[in-house]
């Protein structure tokens, strides 16, 4: 069975919205593309723009899929989530330890598993009770994946890296 058309605009919307802000992802990474991917940069950074990337392209891959008449938003939602964990915990096994942002890291495999969850269920039952919970979970990573875009743009992860330097100067 597949998505409402009650549902048509809002993932209409998700998947244009995610579209842009990968876009726009793209533009704040491309601002200091040093401090982000350079050698010298701090793990920090990587982890919040891998991690805004992430939260992003879950959102336009469940959208699109949603949009697909009588596809599976259930499936979707699953091998998403699992691939969201996946990139999740790759992109924290490079980060190093001083740099971990435990929050970042619990609560983004919190909501994937929470995904994972809806998914699951959706599957099961056959039925499509649970999608507006998919809808409010994208919208919760939108908020995370803008946020952690705007730290990205304001250059909150060179500031962790300069404390650091600072502490090591002092040293």
């Amino acid at each position: 069975m597949g998505v409402p058309a009650i549902f048509d605009g809002y993932f209409t919307a998700a998947a244009a919205a995610a579209g842009v802000l990968i876009g726009l992802l793209f533009v704040a990474v491309s601002l200091r593309p040093e401090s982000v991917f350079g050698a010298d940069a701090p793990g920090a950074g990587r982890a919040q723009a891998g991690s805004a990337f992430t939260g992003l392209v879950n959102c336009f891959f469940v959208s699109l899929v949603a949009l697909i008449p009588q596809a599976g938003i259930g499936v979707a939602a699953v091998v998403v989530s699992l691939t969201s964990m996946l990139a999740t915990v790759r992109l924290h096994r490079e980060v190093a330890r001083q740099e971990l942002q435990l929050a970042m890291l619990v609560l983004s495999m919190a909501t994937y598993l929470y995904q994972f969850a809806i998914g699951l269920y959706i599957i099961v039952t056959s039925g499509t009770g649970q999608i507006s919970n998919v809808a409010y979970l994208q919208i919760a990573l939108f908020a995370v994946a803008l946020r952690r875009a705007w730290s990205l743009a304001q250059g909150k992860h060179l500031k962790t890296g300069a404390n650091q330097d600072l502490d090591s100067e002092r040293a």
